[in-house]
């Protein structure tokens, strides 16, 4: 994403700008044109510790901070400076640079209406037009991932509710059988106890049928014994 960088020339005219001031931003944007962000940084602090009205050494610095990978810092930085009284051109740049750190620091809405403001100020602006569509088409895709993932995450409930509901069945189903064996064992057990009465009932008819036969046996022959005395 591009980044606006305030040239010291632009603003050498502003009354109260001293030659040290002019000195460190200067040697802050040579050492920034060379990607040396770290000491960019501490000259443009130098800067502002010289002037702490300075705003283009405020600007560059949050130039600086971003391309450290700072983005939060960048941002606070940013938005302080949005609230200084400059130029509508100034100020725009100012609300671009807080969109880039925004989208960076993964606050898309945020980076998506600092965009919006930058061209509230700068209409015609095709850089900050293009980070606005590219930020929203972002929106987009993460706001369907996260309907996505919350649509996976109902289904994997419903899933768990649906084995939670079968297994409940299950074990009522294990629980009625459970009651119809101990409702039906006594009376297995009372059959078995009626079944084995029936058994020594009919072992007694036996025996004494069995008796029955032996003592006509036995009279039958005493009767031929006496006949044979004779």
């Amino acid at each position: 994403m591009k980044l606006f960088l305030i040239a010291i020339l632009l603003f050498s005219f502003i009354n109260g700008f001293s030659q040290k001031d002019k000195q460190l931003i200067r040697d802050g944007n040579k050492k920034y044109d060379n990607t040396k962000f770290d000491d960019a940084e501490l000259s443009y602090r130098k800067a502002i510790e010289n002037n702490p009205k300075s705003f283009d050494a405020a600007f560059n610095l949050g130039d600086a901070l971003y391309r450290q990978g700072k983005y939060e810092e960048a941002a606070i930085q940013f938005q302080a400076l949005s609230n200084e009284d400059v130029d509508k051109e100034t100020l725009s740049k100012v609300y671009h640079n807080l969109g880039n750190s925004y989208i960076q620091n993964k606050k898309l809405k945020e980076g998506i209406e600092a965009y919006k403001q930058s061209l509230r100020l700068q209409d015609k602006d095709v850089e900050t037009k293009y980070n606005l569509s590219q930020a929203l088409r972002m929106l987009k895709q993460e706001q369907q991932q996260q309907q996505q993932n919350q649509d996976n995450k109902d289904n994997k409930d419903q899933n768990k509710d649906q084995q939670k509901q079968d297994q409940q069945q299950q074990q009522d189903k294990k629980d009625e059988k459970k009651d119809q064996q101990q409702q039906q064992q006594p009376e297995e057990q009372k059959i078995s106890k009626e079944q084995a009465e029936q058994m020594l009932k009919s072992m007694d008819n036996d025996e004494k049928d069995l008796q029955e036969k032996l003592k006509k046996q036995l009279i039958k022959g005493q009767k031929g014994n006496v006949e044979k005395d004779w």
